[in-house]
């Protein structure tokens, strides 16, 4: 019964060259569509070769094999569009896995006197999601990606998380392709100017915690925080702290929050050391 409406159906389309031209129309859509879901990832590097190369530059490196860094921009939404093709989430876990040991070392090398807490702190500022799609972001690494059609058209381009993760699939790439002493020469000079700005950034928000270790473990007394002054309207109050011990000033500081303007008092105390 079935088979007999479907025939009747092709006969009456039959009838009509215009029928007849609606039909090849659709089947050629299909047809591509149907080519379109079977792209290979080296039918991509042919359709990017210019644009991937132009990516090789901004990252100071050429590729032995370039399906690795074609891989590295595939997003899941868009390997599944394209009939299961690969995607860059196997290079991003090799990434991440990289990052860490690239990080690790330029800190180890550029903080000799580095303490292992603040250097696994300091690394995780430097390889956190925020940091690594601000990484991404300044080489436009979101015009590379291939994405799916919905995540194309909700601003994939500029998440976060894509990105962070788009640039751990690269680092994956790079160490595939050429090793690890490549990685870290193509990595380096993107992460070497970060490392004093969050390295300033870390110590002032853990200052308050390191003063009462390095105090309690001389003196078995800790510090404590006045507030010197408080200038401005209600809504951009500037405060003035200082950070007191055995009654006497070892730092202050001045922000826009009290909490902030203590962590300013207490690494401006760890800088001075005016209690030795």
């Amino acid at each position: 019964m079935n088979n007999g409406f479907a025939d009747r159906c092709l006969n009456h389309l039959a009838t009509s060259p215009c029928n007849l031209r609606w039909l090849y129309t659709i089947i050629e859509k299909f047809d591509k569509e149907k080519l379109n879901m079977g792209q290979t990832i080296d039918a991509l590097v042919r359709k990017n070769k210019e644009r991937l190369a132009e990516l090789e530059g901004t990252l100071g490196y050429r590729f032995t094999d370039l399906r690795l860094l074609q891989r590295a921009l595939i997003h899941s939404s868009f390997a599944f569009e394209h009939g299961g093709l690969g995607d860059n989430e196997r290079l991003e876990f090799l990434g991440d896995a990289v990052l860490d040991l690239v990080v690790g070392y330029l800190l180890m090398r550029t903080y000799g006197q580095m303490r292992e807490g603040e250097l696994t702190r300091l690394r995780a500022s430097l390889v956190n999601e925020q940091h690594l799609a601000f990484l991404a972001k300044e080489i436009d690494l979101g015009a590379f990606l291939e994405l799916g059609k919905g995540e194309d058209a909700t601003n994939g381009r500029r998440k976060s998380r894509i990105l962070s993760c788009a640039w751990e699939a690269v680092a994956g790439a790079i160490f595939e392709d050429g090793g690890y002493e490549t990685t870290v020469r193509v990595m380096e000079p993107f992460f070497i100017p970060s490392l004093n700005e969050k390295k300033e950034a870390l110590q002032i928000a853990d200052a308050k915690s390191r003063l009462q270790e390095v105090l309690q473990e001389i003196y078995s007394e800790a510090p404590t925080y006045s507030i010197i002054k408080e200038e401005g309207p209600s809504h951009a109050k500037v405060f003035t702290v200082a950070v007191l011990f055995q009654g006497k000033t070892i730092g202050d500081g001045v922000a826009g929050s009290k909490k902030e303007a203590e962590q300013r008092a207490a690494a401006d105390a760890l800088a001075k050391k005016s209690w030795e």
